[in-house]
């Protein structure tokens, strides 16, 4: 075997630069692709969201506080489990806080976003498992898109390989963070060989299960969590035989990865989740939702989209007060024929509308010639006040604003 039939025939090349000024402003590579996956995540979080009757735009609400949270858990995450580069021999405190440099750890993520997210969660009135379903799919689709950053930063790559997607890897200047170090000709100058893009493999990884995700939970309509917990079983599933493959420095327990057990512990926590929990897709409707819905045509109805300003209650902006979790054919009650659903221990439509029974101690105890002469026109028929309170009764909505 020659020397010549060992060099490949292809291979991957990395980004020389990972940093742009736009003026005195930087734009990093790294936080572009993390901010384009938050928006991605937010479209995909805000389509699910409506379609389980949740008013337009809480996703902003949502990540208000979950993206804030998610990279401060991120961060901690990443710092705490490698304090090393910060707090020991030859390292910088203040480099804890420079996040554009890299170093933001997913489990901190997941973590602190849940906290930030289970926050707006109660002041939108929504069930956090509502939120984390809606999500599911969603978040490996941005784990994927933030992924590229680490091309650009020429980092979190595998072993040597032959292979024909093997991965040109750039020596970075530690003094000019986000370029590569140059020769005397001024060209970048390359570590030697090729290295699997240990990255792409997660991007790719992620994205399969996004559509795992989307398939198994449009066909069997996980509810409480447990789409999201399926999420969390096909990531590190992933994540686990990817991190065997990393060759950057990592924390080491019992000759593993640091990240290899966590995925290992996640995974088992992800999948006694979902095998322990039960029950349906969760739908919503808001507490001050009208009694009627205006007729559509059936196709892409949308309860989220519902007039309130129809029943004097406020604007067509103005937020629900909250919701009330039903089940889908309550959801579909409402949404296709305005149909909402009796407050847990109302008395039935049929029993309010059917006036006064034997035994009823506000009829009982009238004196018997208290008939006709001593009753309001109109009484009978409904026509008078008490008649209007009966009949709103019937179909007006209740008061019980627990969700």
């Amino acid at each position: 075997m020659t020397l010549v039939s060992m060099t490949p025939l292809a291979a991957l090349p990395s980004p020389t630069t990972a940093v742009w000024q736009l003026g005195p402003v930087p734009l990093r590579a790294y936080a572009l692709c993390i901010v384009a996956g938050i928006v991605v995540a937010c479209l995909v979080t805000e389509h699910r969201l409506r379609q389980r009757g949740v008013a337009p735009g809480a996703v902003l609400d949502i990540a208000v506080w979950a993206v804030p949270t998610g990279i401060i858990g991120a961060r901690i995450y990443h710092v705490v489990t490698s304090p090393e580069k910060y707090f020991g021999t030859g390292g910088d405190p203040w480099k804890a806080f420079a996040i554009w440099e890299g170093g933001l750890g997913i489990w901190g993520a997941v973590a602190g976003g849940a906290v930030g997210a289970w926050i707006a969660a109660r002041q939108l009135g929504i069930p956090l498992t509502v939120v984390a379903d809606a999500l599911a799919p969603g978040l490996p689709l941005a784990q994927a898109v933030g992924r590229l950053g680490n091309w650009f930063n020429n980092e979190l790559y595998g072993g040597r390989t032959t292979l024909p997607w093997g991965l040109e890897i750039h020596r970075m200047d530690p003094d000019n963070p986000g370029h590569t170090l140059r020769d005397d000709a001024n060209q970048p100058i390359l570590e030697p060989g090729l290295y699997h893009p240990t990255f792409a493999y997660e991007a790719l990884w992620n994205l399969g299960v996004a559509g795992l995700v989307f398939a198994l939970d449009r066909r069997f309509k996980l509810g409480r969590g447990r789409a999201f917990a399926l999420y969390v079983m096909g990531y590190t599933a992933g994540r686990f035989w990817i991190e065997l493959m990393r060759t950057d420095e990592a924390n080491r327990i019992l000759g593993l990865r640091l990240n290899v057990w966590t995925a290992g512990l996640v995974f088992l926590g992800a999948l006694i989740y979902f095998l322990r929990v039960r029950g349906p897709r969760e739908y919503l409707i808001p507490l001050d939702a009208p009694a009627a819905v205006p007729a559509t045509d059936g196709a892409g109805s949308d309860v989220s989209q519902v007039d309130l300003a129809a029943t004097g209650k406020g604007s067509p902006t103005a937020p629900p007060a909250g919701y009330r979790v039903v089940d889908e054919e309550q959801f579909t009650a409402y949404r296709e024929r305005g149909v909402l659903p009796e407050a847990p221990g109302a008395p039935a439509a049929d029993d309010r509308s059917a006036g006064p029974q034997d035994g009823d101690p506000d009829t009982d105890d009238r004196p018997a010639d208290a008939d006709a002469d001593d009753r309001p026109s109109g009484a009978d028929s409904g026509d008078g006040p008490a008649g209007a309170d009966r009949s709103a009764g019937a179909g007006g909505r209740s008061t019980d604003r627990d969700s």
